[in-house]
């Protein structure tokens, strides 16, 4: 009795403490107020898909990094070199290919004998704080060539894109925007999201100036190294290659009026040691040109007549007043250490995300009506502990997710909504073990336990191979994609504690309180006769020999295989820009019909944007093809989508931008790869995992069904015309997992009949645990497809791509499981036999007992 009472203590803090952190989203303004803030400010953030706001990926460009310090080294070396007499001709400055770190200095040395001063000279200058050097010298025939050392750049690419982080930060916070949230994504890329904002156009041109500042003395008889640069009239200035003075001492700056001649100009202040730099430079070369260059551009180039002291200058160029004002500000964020680009944009406007909401909130409340409702049609007042341990599951993993401070965004609901789905599996699991043991004659409580026991290693095995598919979606997707995955994940765990812990200790209360109630051990069986229709139906089902149209199976799905395979190859599938890259507009144009857009768009020089008519009248969607195929200009999507909008503004001031999507071929290329790995490594650690807890047979079987089930949903793809994008990718995932998740059912079943009759027939022993499990299978399926129908119906394009095709899927999989799994099983078990094997290796137990007969 303690122990009990030790675990229920146990079960209700767990509950409790999951209400408890779901409690501050769902509470009153009122209640909220009497609470602590600590408490009622930890609630659920809406992704940007359900609020409406921008995402921007910003690479950054580390050729431009690497070439930089590239050439500071090998300055260095080579002014050591000339010092110390050393004689050497050069031969190339180079980088090799876009994003490497392959750059090469290349010289050749008049004697031999100064190699190893070579060495010496590249350690002192480029040594770390480590003791490791950052040049790399390689030294054959004379010829040196001065590389970047690998750990080195990794090391700077690292710092770079931290203090990128905090400068982009800055930059953001100038602006007054609420909450932007600016993280690292990768190994090389910034991801920023403003809730909110729907036309990040003021913002990218923040992000995508440098704001690099830098002062140079003009070039004189004395200078050594001289450079060319313009300014924005194209004049072009020859200054020193050397950096007088770094913008890095800019301590503030402001755009303002100036009060002589009334232009806009950007003043700005020094810190100590720069004013004190600034004066003495200032002091030294009184008569000398002293051009501001900022981002490569010459934007003024005064004479210097006197002593500039205080550490006080002022920048005049042809500047608006906003041009000013956005320049101040950068100078006084700081410049970025390295230039930035845009590969991928998705903005959603706020309407789009209200009605995200409110179809998302609608199809899942339905979608879980139904699934409660069909749990207690099926088993009456157990089905209705199930429910309620349902809704417990969801509440817990709405509690998790508020303890994680995760973002919920539409995907996520899709996961949610799939989460309660496959959830009821275990509910359904149980309570088909319980009904058995109940049929054998056991006592209710009994019947419980060993219902309970037997379910317990079949639910492990099928959510954790769900797990192995679903953790792949974390580690490769982004964004919205790793919410969807998270939701499942915690989904399938607390269902499993809801499942197996409180559902049984809630049936064993009914149970003890009707035994009070009775002291007929009679009636105390009877409580658990499950005696709805639906269950009745589904005995009368039993019985089906699924292996005697084992032919005819087979030949229906090798021809919808061969069906898909060509589906794919011809029309293929309607790839998303996810895939394909290039930009999506989602519009409405009151004004403008789709002849006037179309000459609109035409007129402009978009000859390649697609327009077609979608959903309502006067809204429209827009594609646009990538621009660049070899990732050079990343920007140049970008920049069209700001061209197009402008001109379609500019043609229809009421013009509201709903929804755009916009990626590179760099993120594009990369997704396609991501994703084929992603599936292909979900299959390789299922099998590894199945082949471990069965037999290689049991697991091939499995997977190859699943393999199957896959082409079926590519296929549907392909026939549909259904965008293909990284929600389908989500889709076909979690296709994995739940398909999987239904052959280990079966699977588990027909190993436990091989355990307790070998010498059974193959055939018979496969037939029987198909139809002991088929109860379990079919009202599965049924509750899935109850919660996924709500989503497929009335979701909104924004879910298509997932609970379209996980309809297809559900149906397909619980068919393949039927009549698929079980017939490649059985040729498999079949060749076994005939080479002599066991269809099962011994247990420890079996090993044990043959052991003890040997004297």
């Amino acid at each position: 009795m303690a122990r009990f009472s030790f675990r229920g203590v146990v079960y209700v803090l767990i509950v409790m403490l999951g209400l408890l952190s779901a409690a501050p989203n769902i509470l009153p303004q009122s209640v909220k107020q009497q609470l602590p803030t600590w408490y009622t400010t930890s609630t659920l953030s809406l992704g940007l898909d359900l609020q409406g706001g921008s995402h921007l990926l910003l690479a950054a460009d580390t050729n431009a990094l690497f070439a930089k310090q590239l050439n500071s080294f090998s300055s260095d070396v080579l002014s050591e070199l000339r010092s110390q007499n050393v004689r050497y001709t050069k031969t190339s400055h180079s980088l090799t290919h876009k994003d490497s770190r392959s750059g090469s200095v290349v010289f050749t040395l008049r004697r031999a004998d100064d190699a190893r001063k070579v060495k010496d000279i590249a350690y002192q200058i480029s040594a770390q704080p480590n003791g490791t050097s950052a040049l790399d010298v390689a030294i054959k025939q004379n010829t040196v060539t001065l590389t970047l050392d690998e750990l080195y750049t990794e090391e700077l690419v690292k710092d770079t894109l931290n203090r990128s982080v905090e400068v982009v930060r800055k930059r953001l916070n100038e602006t007054g925007l609420t909450e932007p949230s600016v993280t690292l994504q990768g190994k090389d890329a910034i991801l920023v999201q403003m809730p909110g904002m729907s036309d990040p156009t003021q913002v990218k041109k923040l992000l995508g100036t440098t704001a690099q500042m830098t002062f140079h003395w003009a070039a004189n008889s004395q200078s050594e190294q001289v450079m060319n640069k313009q300014d924005v009239a194209g004049n072009t200035y020859q200054l020193e290659q050397k950096v007088a003075l770094e913008g890095e001492h800019i301590t503030d700056a402001a755009g303002v009026l100036s009060s002589e001649t009334g232009q806009p100009v950007v003043t700005f202040r020094l810190d100590s040691a720069g004013a004190k730099q600034f004066a003495t430079m200032t002091r030294d070369n009184i008569g000398r040109v002293l051009a501001i260059v900022l981002d490569d551009k010459v934007v003024t180039a005064p004479v210097i007549n006197s002593v500039i002291p205080g550490g006080r200058g002022e920048i005049t160029g042809n500047f608006t007043l906003p041009e000013a004002g956005n320049t101040a500000l950068m100078l006084r964020t700081g410049a970025l250490p390295v230039p930035l680009t845009i590969i991928e944009e998705r903005t959603v406007g706020p309407d789009l995300g209200s009605d995200a909401i409110q179809t998302g909130v609608q199809s899942g409340v339905a979608g879980a009506l139904l699934v409660l409702a069909f749990m207690v049609a099926i088993y009456g007042r157990w089905g209705a502990i199930a429910s309620f341990a349902l809704c417990i599951n969801m509440a817990l993993v709405f509690g998790a997710l508020t303890l994680f401070s995760a973002t919920l965004t539409l995907p996520g609901i899709a996961g949610l909504i799939l989460t309660m789905g496959m959830a009821v599996d275990a509910n359904i699991l149980i309570n088909e073990r319980i009904r058995e043991e109940s049929k054998k004659g056991r006592p209710a409580a009994s019947a419980i336990d060993v219902g309970f026991d037997k379910a317990f290693a079949t639910i492990v095995d099928s959510n954790f191979t769900t797990l192995i598919a679903v953790s792949l979606l974390f580690m490769f997707g982004s964004g919205p994609i790793k919410g969807f995955a998270i939701t499942i994940a915690l989904g399938l765990v607390s269902s499993v504690f809801t499942a197996v812990a409180l559902t049984k200790v809630l049936m064993l209360k009914v149970v003890k309180s009707k035994h009070r109630n009775t002291r007929d051990r009679t009636q105390q069986r009877l409580s658990l006769r499950f005696s709805s229709p639906l269950l009745r139906l589904s005995d009368k089902l039993s019985g089906i020999n699924f292996l005697a149209k084992r032919k005819i199976a087979l030949a229906i799905s090798v021809l919808l295989i061969v069906l898909s395979i060509g589906l794919f190859a011809k029309p293929g599938l309607h790839y998303g820009v996810d895939f394909t890259g290039g930009t999506m507009i989602e519009l409405t144009a009151p004004a403008l019909s789709t002849d006037e857009l179309r000459d609109v768009i035409e007129s402009n020089g978009f000859d390649q944007v697609a327009i077609q008519e979608y959903g309502n009248e006067h809204h429209y969607l827009l594609r646009a093809p990538v621009l660049d195929n070899n990732g050079e200009l990343e920007n140049s999507n970008a920049k069209q989508t700001d061209a197009l909008k402008r001109a379609i503004s500019q043609a229809d001031d009421t013009v509201s931008f709903d929804k755009i999507d916009m990626v590179g071929p760099k993120v594009s290329g990369g997704f396609a790869e991501l994703s084929i790995l992603a599936l292909l490594i979900a299959g390789g650690g299922m099998l590894v995992y199945l082949w471990a807890r069965f037999e290689a047979h049991f697991a091939t079987a499995a997977l190859l069904t699943v393999l199957l089930d896959l082409t079926k949903t590519v296929g549907f793809f392909a026939l549909t015309g259904i965008e293909f994008n990284l929600t389908a990718v989500a889709a076909l995932l979690a296709l994995i997992g739940y398909s999987i998740n239904d052959k280990v059912v079966v699977l588990d079943r027909i190993r436990e009949l091989l355990r307790l009759d070998p010498a059974k027939p193959l055939a018979n022993t496969i037939s029987e645990a198909v139809n002991s499990t088929l109860s379990r299978t079919v009202f599965t399926s049924v509750t899935t497809l109850l919660a996924l129908l709500p989503m497929a119906i009335f979701g909104g394009d924004a879910v298509e791509s997932f609970a379209v095709p996980m309809v297809f899927a559900v149906v397909v999989g619980t068919s393949s499981t039927l009549f698929i799994t079980s017939t490649l099983l059985y040729l498999l078990g079949s060749r076994r036999e005939r080479q002599g094997k066991a269809q099962l290796k011994p247990t420890a137990e079996e090993i044990k007992a043959s052991l003890s007969h040997i004297p």
